[in-house]
């Protein structure tokens, strides 16, 4: 006795008295079961063209559509998370295919990505967390004195300030704000256990990402069906290799910048040049925007040295930024990412609105992303006149 016919027998019992029509049934349902198919094979499918099933149909995707959103609405945090973990493993992936190319083993490769990228984090982190923090207190608690020094020197400063109305933007910024986020241990350990955490789990899921990219990748690419599968794979393996090279060329090229900036500021004696190079870093990972917002802080602040130093300060992130573009990113990105300036900031625009920084990030290699399927899949296709399309689809 199979395990079916001895889970019918422990159902129900005795069935004596069951109704007429049930106990014919419980006869065919005896007759229907067999060693090949102990629970039967399947009947004749329902018709997606009634009414019926076109009104099942209908309210399921408003169902399921209606869920999805508040699902995503509701767990957004956590996806966002997702999200970048994703990103930062496909930025990984040239480096751990590297490795594994050269006889590493995929699990060991990501580990050691992970303990050099680490080591280095906890080497900066303890080399410069004190100076970073005490600069960082430094420059915003003396942002209002600054300013002012500013306005006294140059008329010029003097009568923007008056007309936007920035001394009283600087000190609603760095009083009031910077009080209630410091009242409180409880609010200030809220804060650091929320980062921590946010930032833990992103590295752990970077990891899980990495280490099973391959079975990753395997499981996207049998979505296709199997005559569409193989253009599938290599549209998906060049978004990959765009978005791959995106984000590690991104992070490699934004460490060079933070680096040459802080030696250029500790050479004129700017002050604060350690919270304005990673300041610089990490803006400089927003194209085109955050560059030049990184360019306009640090002139500010080099002004308050002297005009000359000012000046000299905006030369050289002139002349860094050709560098990054016509020399860093062609040598480190290659021609992975090939994305018009306009679409670049357009991208970054919506990014920014939709996700904040993360979708600033976000926007250029995914904005790429769009760009190779319409000019694979969709312009194709509008090119092609209309008696060829007839054709195809008969």
């Amino acid at each position: 006795m199979n395990d079916e016919e001895q889970s019918t027998e422990w159902v129900g019992q005795p069935r004596s008295d069951e109704p007429a029509p049930i106990s014919s049934a419980e006869q065919d349902a005896a007759a229907l079961s067999s060693d090949q198919h102990p629970l039967g094979t399947p009947g004749r499918r329902f018709d997606r063209r009634s009414p019926f099933m076109t009104g099942l149909h209908a309210a399921a995707g408003v169902l399921v559509t209606v869920g999805a959103v508040q699902v995503v609405l509701a767990a957004h945090q956590a996806l966002l998370l997702v999200v970048a973990a994703l990103f930062l493993a496909i930025g990984m992936e040239p480096a751990v295919s590297w490795l594994v190319r050269h006889g590493v083993r995929r699990g060991f490769g990501v580990t050691l990505i992970f303990v050099l990228v680490l080591g280095g984090l906890a080497a900066f982190l303890w080399a410069a967390i004190t100076p970073l923090i005490d600069q960082g207190q430094a420059l915003i608690h003396h942002a209002p004195d600054t300013l002012r020094h500013l306005e006294d020197r140059y008329p010029v400063i003097h009568s923007v300030s008056d007309r936007f109305h920035l001394d009283q933007k600087v000190q609603q910024g760095t009083g009031s704000d910077l009080e209630r986020l410091s009242q409180g241990l409880l609010g200030a350990g809220k804060v650091v256990f929320g980062a921590v955490t946010s930032t833990v789990i992103a590295a752990v899921l970077t990891a899980y990402f990495s280490a099973n990219f391959p079975t990753l990748r395997a499981y996207i690419y049998r979505l296709f069906p199997h005559e569409r599968r193989p253009r599938a794979i290599l549209i998906g393996d060049a978004i990959f290799a765009k978005v791959g090279g995106y984000v590690l060329g991104n992070l490699l090229i934004s460490l060079i910048t933070g680096v040459l900036t802080f030696i250029w500021l500790s050479a004129f004696e700017v002050p604060f040049p350690l919270v304005l190079a990673v300041l610089v870093a990490v803006l400089d990972l927003i194209p085109l925007i955050g560059s030049t917002l990184a360019g306009i802080a640090i002139a500010l602040v080099a002004l308050t040295v002297s005009l000359p130093v000012c000046i000299a300060t905006v030369a050289y992130f002139l002349v860094l930024r050709a560098v990054e573009d016509y020399l860093l990113v062609p040598r480190i990105m290659g021609r992975t990412v090939q994305v018009p300036a306009v679409v670049t900031v357009v991208a970054v625009l919506i990014g920014g609105s939709v996700l904040g920084v993360l979708g600033a990030l976000l926007a250029i290699p995914i904005a790429a992303s769009v760009l190779l399927l319409v000019e694979e899949l969709l312009i194709p296709r509008l090119d092609k006149p209309k008696v060829e399309l007839t054709k195809q689809s008969a």
